[in-house]
């Protein structure tokens, strides 16, 4: 059974658990945002076509990852390969504006 971040336990960062800290330790782990973020985007994809956009993951990882997501109710397989679901695209909507900040926050370092 894959381990997952659960909220009121203690996570990475956090001796009580609280929700956010759990959703940090989960969103903080190697591709787990990347992947959410590509799926949110593209969605369904293959096992393959994800690992393409994601370019360096090895299979291993982004197994591992998905099986994560997967038990944390963001992602599911889905007619023609994996997909976001309901709850996923809500946290992605409130990530997109950290990453329109992100782009804000990048330019004071190419100015």
């Amino acid at each position: 059974m894959t381990r997952i971040p659960i909220p009121g336990q203690p996570v990475r960062g956090s001796k009580s658990g609280a929700p956010i800290m759990a959703l940090f330790d989960l969103l903080g782990r190697h591709w787990a945002m990347g992947i959410l973020w590509t799926l949110c985007q593209n969605d369904p994809l293959t096992f393959r076509k994800l690992q393409e956009y994601c370019e360096t993951i090895s299979p291993a990882a982004l197994n591992t990852r998905l099986k994560e997501l997967q038990a944390a109710g963001l992602v599911q397989l889905a007619p023609g390969g994996y997909a976001a679901t309901e709850l996923g695209r809500e946290l992605y909507e409130h990530l997109r504006p950290l990453g329109d900040f992100s782009k804000e926050w990048a330019k004071h370092f190419t100015e």
